[in-house]
């Protein structure tokens, strides 16, 4: 025993210089480093949130859409989502990220493909007071890819396949990128000094949610409604084929909003600031449970019965109106944002069916008109807001998208025609377009 104790205080000893060389010697990064590290980090992981999303829409999508139409909505998702990712690279970031290479200062960037950092980049050949370009790059691909969704649903069982995807082609090269530069690229919309001028949109209830519902009301006025959809003066409902698919989906949204909303506040705190990403992340929350109880209960007195639907787009419509605005309020305030939300949800999709206006989904309501409550509502909460500058991004904003997005879906409609024939309608997209169907075995009596 104690020649053992011996030979364990001289490895103590031994290990003593070494030790407080270990002291001597600091080897932590430094805190631009941490920082450059921990956003990159973060961008990444919150990208692949926003991501899910994708799934989200399609589920949301196939579960209300009819069964004869379940495969259309899972084929226009994933080539919409892999079209965006393409037309992203070779056009749209560094469109929406001109720098200094803008061809009309702060209105029009340059067109050029993106370009990563090489493999194995070295720290001393890189600028550490950011982030990587390839993980700013992935989690604004999936901002792009999400305005397309939403055209998607709104449009759905009565358009054809490959008009809507050249339709995709040119939202994700150019429309939504031209936009988001206004505000998110340093553009006109975004001077950054605090004046009447400077344009408020956090995460996108306007970039984003209210873009991608521009494109749907334009393309769903020129579409025109499903066959018998309003018929003697009359809505008939055409309900969907798979609620509990519908309402999967969105609790993957209410899941992937956190990405959405919370790595946004990357791009207002270099230092990722964890306590307001907290922050952002329960007001999300609040905002869509505001949004979907609000719904509940407003159908309930409506209509004598709540509305699955109804509740399920509340809560969208709650989490598109928090987008704009997620960290002044508090979570109180969130919660009534979203409820208006919801509010506007139940109002709004009898108004549109009074028009004559067939959005399948919900997404008009959802996505433009609470993109549009969310983007005034800044001014409640945030104090450098300006009711001014929020009018003059949405009215900017709508006019250019829902003129651009009109312009080419009559030209889509000259040359190749937009519409299935009556024969497909009345068949189902699945088997007239796809040849297959999504529920073989399953027929309606």
């Amino acid at each position: 025993m104690k020649a053992g104790r011996i030979a364990l205080t001289a490895a103590a000893l031994a290990l003593m210089p070494a030790l407080g060389l270990a002291q001597e010697v600091d080897n932590t990064p430094p805190l631009e480093e941490i920082g450059y590290i921990f956003t990159t980090f973060m961008f990444l992981v919150t990208g692949v949130l926003v991501m899910w999303m994708a799934a989200g829409f399609t589920m949301l999508e196939a579960g209300l859409v009819r069964q004869k139409n379940t495969t259309m909505q899972l084929m226009k998702n994933v080539a919409l989502f892999s079209i965006a990712a393409i037309m992203y690279y070779l056009v749209g970031y560094n469109l929406m990220y001109p720098g200094d290479g803008w061809l009309i200062p702060g209105v029009l960037g340059a067109i050029s493909p993106a370009v990563l950092e090489p493999v194995g980049l070295a720290d001393t050949e890189t600028d550490l007071t950011y982030a990587s370009v390839g993980s700013d790059f992935f989690f604004q691909l999936m901002f792009c890819a999400t305005t397309a969704s939403i055209v998607s649903g709104a449009l759905a069982e009565r358009i054809k396949l490959w008009p809507f995807l050249i339709f995709v082609v040119v939202l994700t090269a150019l429309i939504y990128p031209i936009q988001a530069s206004w505000k998110w690229g340093g553009g006109f919309l975004a001077p950054g000094d605090g004046s009447v001028t400077d344009f408020l949109d956090f995460a996108g209830s306007t970039v984003v949610h209210s873009t991608g519902g521009w494109a749907a009301l334009a393309g769903a006025l020129i579409l025109g409604p499903r066959l018998g959809k309003y018929k003697d003066g009359k809505v008939h409902p055409f309900p969907g084929a798979n609620l509990p698919l519908a309402t999967l989906g969105t609790f993957i949204l209410w899941m992937g909003w956190f990405g959405f909303n919370g790595g946004s506040q990357l791009y207002m705190d270099t230092a990722a600031n964890v306590a307001d990403i907290s922050r952002i992340l329960a007001n999300t929350n609040a905002a869509a449970a505001g949004g979907a109880v609000a719904a509940l209960i407003l159908t309930q007195l409506m209509f004598g019965k709540p509305d699955l639907t109804m509740v399920l787009n509340g809560a969208l419509a709650g989490l598109v109106s928090i987008t704009a605005e997620p960290l002044t309020p508090s979570l109180g305030a969130a919660t009534l944002i979203g409820a208006v939300g919801g509010v506007i949800v139940v109002f709004a999709v009898p108004f549109l069916d009074r028009l004559k206006i067939d959005d399948v989904v919900g997404a008009i309501p959802v996505h433009l008109f609470a993109g549009i409550w969310g983007t005034l509502a800044v001014v409640l909460t945030n104090p450098d807001a300006s009711l001014f500058a929020q009018i003059k991004g949405i009215v900017v904003v709508g006019i250019f998208v829902f003129v651009v997005s009109g312009a080419l879906w009559l030209i889509l409609k000259a040359v190749m025609g937009i519409r299935v024939d009556a024969e497909t309608e009345e068949r189902g997209l699945d088997t007239a377009e796809l040849g297959m169907e999504a529920y073989p075995e399953f027929h309606a009596a």
